[in-house]
């Protein structure tokens, strides 16, 4: 196997950004005070990015996916992202099962 030069470099640099990003998120939370409102927009951040995850994925596939997709969703409003994403399973393997 041949490594080229060039990608190894971009592959590392790469690694070098995405690191620098997280520990300095991380180094500068430390000097900001959240208030309710952010807080509350934070919270909202994990169904959201979930939604953008399956929402392609049920809206091109059959009629289970977009009927769990729409209970993710629901269950996402008020249960933790785990739990929501576990109605989700049992409710497309259910429907699978029901419609074929």
């Amino acid at each position: 196997m041949i490594v080229d030069l060039n990608t190894l470099l971009a592959i590392l640099a790469m690694s070098a950004a995405t690191i620098a990003t997280r520990i300095g998120g991380l180094v500068l939370i430390r000097y900001v005070t959240i208030g309710e409102n952010q807080k509350r927009a934070l919270e909202a951040i994990p169904p959201a990015v979930l939604m953008a995850v399956i929402a392609p994925t049920a809206l091109a596939t059959g009629p289970a996916e977009t009927i769990a997709a729409a209970a993710t969703a629901l269950a996402a409003m008020r249960l933790p992202l785990l739990a929501s994403v576990a109605v989700g399973v049992v409710t497309v393997a259910v429907l699978r099962l029901l419609l074929g």
